[in-house]
């Protein structure tokens, strides 16, 4: 899934796509205006990549990464709204990228927290499949199982909260008998917290099928943001069959 099984270096990668429908008390996570061009803000540029979807990386690719991107000291969230104030332009991006966040409850709290509240494994004609989120990380035992052939979706919804995140991405790489079979990244965007979660689908995919990719798997996922910080990290084994699994 790109929860997801990015499973497929025998086929395609898994993701998510990103759709308009909402549901109840959830917003779309969507990328800020103007986030593919450089932005200015606490009097910096900044260039952002608005999506990396299905893209091959190494771990080490992924540090280097972390090593380019420096976005200077951080300030709390009122700082950075009354910061530049003759500003029009930029002022109206704030305003734009905040919208209606209370001020009083963020506090004057630097770094930002992101919560993955859910997971789900979306497929046509049949149940959606959640996954349960264990603190330490680690799901015991097989998390879940794929049909060999099937169209499939991974969908989370996560919360963000004290301060703005910046640059949120989501990762996952794919082990089978110990060899790296698939590495995926996407940029999810820069969000202001809010009290409603925010919601975000990976392209949809189709699991690679034949008796060389049916088996288990070994995956790790991970969300972190431009500063190279980990929100979630997620190491699990999963099984391609030739059937859903019927207590799935």
């Amino acid at each position: 899934m790109s929860l997801a099984v990015g499973v497929a270096s025998s086929s395609k990668n898994m993701g998510f796509d990103e759709k308009s429908s909402k549901s109840k008390g959830i917003t779309e996570a969507k990328t800020p205006p103007n986030e593919e061009n450089e932005d200015e803000l606490r009097g910096e540029k900044v260039h952002r990549t608005l999506s990396e979807s299905s893209i091959y990386a190494t771990e080490d690719d992924e540090e280097e990464d972390a090593k380019k991107i420096d976005l200077g000291p951080q300030v709390t969230l009122k700082e950075q709204f009354e910061k530049d104030k003759d500003d029009e332009s930029l002022r109206r991006w704030k305003e734009q990228l905040l919208g209606s966040v209370d001020f009083d409850s963020v506090g004057e709290t630097l770094e930002p927290d992101v919560k993955i509240v859910s997971l789900a494994i979306i497929s046509p004609d049949r149940p959606d499949i959640v996954l349960q989120i264990p603190e330490n990380g680690k799901p015991k035992g097989l998390w879940f199982t794929l049909k060999e052939g099937s169209r499939y979706s991974l969908k989370f919804t996560f919360q963000v909260c004290n301060n703005i995140v910046s640059g949120l991405k989501y990762s996952n790489t794919v082990w089978k008998t110990g060899v790296k079979v698939d590495s995926t990244k996407e940029m999810i965007g820069t969000f202001s917290p809010q009290q409603e979660p925010y919601m975000h689908e990976m392209p949809e995919e189709t699991t690679p099928s034949g008796i060389f990719a049916r088996g288990s798997y070994s995956a790790r996922s991970k969300f972190v943001d431009d500063d190279n910080k980990c929100y979630l990290e997620i190491n699990y084994t999963f099984d391609i069959r030739k059937d859903w699994n019927s207590t799935s």
